[in-house]
């Protein structure tokens, strides 16, 4: 173990001999939904019976053809095509504001920590109503509803709104960002939504609910926020909440195919990856340890100790068969662990540790670099991926707090505060702010930014915003 003057500690490994090779995001990682993974095809299909049943603020225009095979710019799932907050999407904008470069501004029917998602001429997001509505008084759980909603991606105008009641009882209150935290995930055939003990919903494009499955009843003063991941024929569920497990639903029924059990105190999302050898791993974080499983069968593969005491919130990313790992509020913050082992692999497999992190949010990988943005200190940083060297450690100017996961575009960093301002820094390892965007609605903005196309995607608790040139 060797420790740098920045508190990263670094573990000299035999056979850890060559630098990560510096290697652009920008179109290569392609691990899950649209992979290009050959188990899933996206091939043309027809969406039918697309009445809109409500405007936006947008004058109404004729829904787009459905038709055509997924595009990798189209944002399939949280964090986008990877999962890991990339898009090789170009042309997004860098200046916008209340009156500046805002395409459309559509009304929500409800607040919510989600992402919204793009699928040919749709966007999917999830809201709740009825119970414990910021800036609202009254309400009951009986009234608690959740709501998955089809958009038209041309104008922001409301194609479908599903809403269905919470089974009960629920939390009396969810600590900052209510009922509907879990981002969805969409392939050619069904959107697949997950609302904690409510269960796991899928539904056709057309918003006719095809099934619905259980993963566990219990609940949390934090909320649920892991979002389905689509692997071959699967959904993924990090149930931590609901049943301390990890559960594989076959994706055309919702059967359960298998399940991962001593999934304790983690609300990231898992992410599929793949090691050295070409083995396909999946990966969830914690508390206490990074775990990999077999995602065909859910078979464990490997553990490595974090050395963070805390629960996990932050994703993980990672880049030629290493794992990077956020989280916890002190002391260990952040590891790197090589993929590919078997059994306890802290000794053979862990890089490095280092006291710099996030609690919340999830970060960025880009040449042989991390990026990230601290959840509550108002702190951009961006470290050495081979060492976890600090390279920059820069306070965003009354930033605020931080929950959204950083998004690498463009060659421009985003980060998105609670209060609705975007701070967009150059993706580089010198410290660069290109711009601060203001779009303060007085409401909260908990989810992470999406990519559509040449537009960025801003939701708060009461707006989708669509930004662009």
């Amino acid at each position: 173990m060797t420790t740098a003057q920045d508190g990263s500690v670094q573990k000299k490994c035999r056979w850890w001999t060559r630098p990560l090779a510096a290697t652009s995001l920008a179109g290569l990682f392609l691990l899950l939904i649209v992979g290009r993974d050959p188990s899933l095809s996206l091939t043309p299909t027809s969406l039918a019976d697309e009445r809109p049943t409500k405007a936006g603020n947008a004058k109404p225009s004729p829904l787009a053809s459905a038709k055509g095979s997924a595009k990798t710019s189209e944002w399939l799932r949280f964090r986008g095509p990877s999962g890991m907050g990339t898009s090789d999407a170009k042309g997004l904008p860098l200046n916008w504001s209340m009156t500046e470069n805002i395409v459309w501004k559509a009304d929500l029917p409800g607040p919510g920590a989600s992402s919204p998602i793009v699928f040919q001429d749709r966007i999917y997001l999830t809201c709740y109503t009825g119970f414990f509505i910021p800036g609202q008084s009254g309400g009951s759980q009986e009234d608690l509803k959740r709501h998955l909603i089809a958009i038209r991606r041309s104008d922001g105008g409301v194609i479908w709104d599903q809403a269905f009641a919470a089974k009960l009882p629920e939390e009396d209150r969810i600590r900052d960002h209510g009922f509907a935290a879990n981002t969805p995930a969409v392939d050619d055939q069904r959107i697949y939504a997950f609302f904690g003990k409510t269960g796991v919903f899928a539904f056709d494009h057309s918003g006719k609910q095809l099934w619905q499955s259980d993963v566990g009843s219990k609940t949390h003063g934090w909320g649920t926020s892991a979002s389905p991941v689509l692997y071959k024929d699967l959904v993924f569920i990090n149930a931590s909440v609901e049943s301390s497990s990890l559960v594989a639903l076959d994706r055309r029924t919702g059967e359960e195919k298998w399940r991962a059990k001593g999934i304790r105190e983690a609300w990231n999302t898992p992410l599929v990856i793949t090691a050295e050898s070409g083995r396909q791993e999946l990966i969830v974080a914690t508390q206490g340890n990074v775990l990999a499983f077999n995602p065909d069968t859910g078979a464990p593969l490997w553990s490595c100790k974090t050395d963070i005491g805390w629960y996990m919130v932050p994703s993980v990313v990672a880049q030629d068969g290493i794992v990077y790992c956020l989280g916890g509020r002190s002391g260990v913050a952040g590891l790197a662990v090589r993929a590919g082992g078997s059994g306890d692999v802290t000794e053979t497999h862990r890089l490095w540790t280092s006291i710099k992190g996030s609690n919340v949010t999830s970060p960025v990988y880009l040449d042989g670099h991390l990026y990230w943005m601290n959840d509550n200190r108002g702190i951009a940083y961006c470290a050495e991926a081979d060492s976890g060297k600090i390279v920059y450690e820069e306070r965003l100017d009354r930033a605020g707090e931080v929950y959204a996961s950083a998004l690498l575009a463009d060659g421009k960093l985003y980060y998105l505060t609670r209060d609705g301002r975007t701070f967009v820094l150059a993706a580089k390892p010198k410290f660069e702010q290109l711009a601060v965007n203001d779009l303060r609605d007085r409401s909260i903005f908990n989810g992470s930014p999406a990519v559509d196309e040449s537009r960025l995607l801003i939701r708060s608790d009461k707006f989708l915003y669509c930004i662009g040139q």
